[in-house]
């Protein structure tokens, strides 16, 4: 009888254990059920993010022996600050006489206005002989005319006439000359002219030349364009710097962002503006919130290298990726824990995006 008891409470317990285990699984499963429903299905997920920054290659515009290395690897400097300094003895060389070619040339014009003042005084001075030699001239016609009505008369002599006649011709010539030698001041006035409206152009050039050669000068100053960290000097002093080569690089620290690649099939639901909840692997247990800032309007694909050539050969179809970039938290990234390359776990809130998105989306 006793055996008979142990094993119906054996059996008992069997039916207890499996109704409660059941009822466990049930309650997890009701659990997840509803995080799915109210939560996890709005959530856009991906793992195949990184922390990117726009890294600036810090390189000259002009040449020449590279002098002065006032960085270190992975030292942080501030936008302006002199990283590297080049031989600039050549460049103040060439601004100096840009400089005193301007100051020549300057000093050309105040000579031209002063000869076409001159020209001017002489002009003048012609016109007044002209305007004197009219007069005589008027004289000499309203003299011979008297003369003319005078002889009609018998009341002159003919050698009075003769000579009455000649001092006008004598006025008429003067009169020519004078006139000659006032178009002679006034075209020397124009030549003048025309030499300080070419010598005010010359004046322009050398000043333009004169920028540029500020300009070289001040390049061969290599300065920060903005707040970063500096990495990866190759550059030594002594070396020889031709244009355009790689010195160091300058990564952001306070405008770093997370590059994620969503798989094609998920882009249709991510929104300008939304939430984004942000894991990175390099800051164990902490999650930050940002923003999706944009989505790039071409697969990753598309920007390679090598694209792929789907129109040749066999095809194998590959799932493309949409690059999505989100804004990180100002205040993470004033920790300074954040680095560029840090790979990050990132979920969209498809429920968060703005209004105004919104409602253009659905008008699609």
């Amino acid at each position: 009888m006793t055996n008979l008891y142990q094993k119906e409470d054996n059996k008992n317990n069997k039916k207890r254990f499996i109704t409660i285990g059941l009822c466990g699984v049930g309650i997890v499963a009701l659990i997840f059920l509803c995080l799915w429903l109210f939560s996890w299905r709005y959530y856009v997920s991906t793992d195949d993010a990184y922390v990117n920054g726009d890294i600036a290659t810090i390189s000259p515009k002009v040449g020449g022996y590279l002098e002065q290395i006032n960085v270190l690897p992975n030292m942080a400097v501030k936008k302006g600050d002199i990283l590297f300094k080049l031989d600039e003895k050549d460049y103040k060389i060439a601004l100096d006489r840009a400089v005193i070619q301007i100051e020549a040339q300057q000093q050309t014009l105040k000579t031209l206005d002063a000869q076409i003042e001159a020209a001017k005084s002489s002009l003048r001075s012609a016109q007044a002989q002209k305007d004197a030699v009219s007069a005589i001239k008027t004289n000499a016609f309203q003299q011979l005319q008297r003369l003319q009505q005078l002889n009609k008369g018998r009341y002159t002599t003919q050698a009075q006439l003769d000579s009455g006649l000649s001092q006008l011709h004598q006025a008429d010539a003067n009169l020519k000359s004078a006139k000659a030698q006032a178009d002679a001041a006034q075209s020397n006035i124009d030549v003048l002219t025309a030499k300080k409206n070419e010598a005010v152009i010359q004046l322009k050039a050398l000043k333009l030349a004169a920028e540029k050669a500020q300009h070289d000068f001040d390049a061969a100053s290599l300065h920060a364009p903005f707040d970063g960290v500096i990495s990866n000097i190759i550059a030594k002093k002594g070396d020889l710097i031709s244009i355009g080569q790689r010195l160091a690089a300058l990564v952001p620290t306070q405008e770093l962002y997370i590059e994620a690649n969503y798989k094609e099939t998920q882009i249709g639901h991510i929104k300008t503006g939304e939430s984004v909840d942000i894991t990175i692997d390099g800051l164990k247990g902490e999650t930050l919130t940002g923003r999706v800032a944009s989505i790039s309007p071409a697969t990753g694909s598309v920007f390679s290298l090598l694209p792929p050539q789907n129109a040749t050969g066999n095809f194998t179809k590959v799932v493309q990726r949409v690059p999505v970039r989100i804004s990180l938290p100002k205040t993470a990234l004033l920790s300074g824990n954040i680095r560029a390359g840090m790979s990050a776990v990132v979920d969209i809130d498809t429920r968060t995006a703005p209004q105004h998105i919104a409602a253009s989306y659905q008008q699609k």
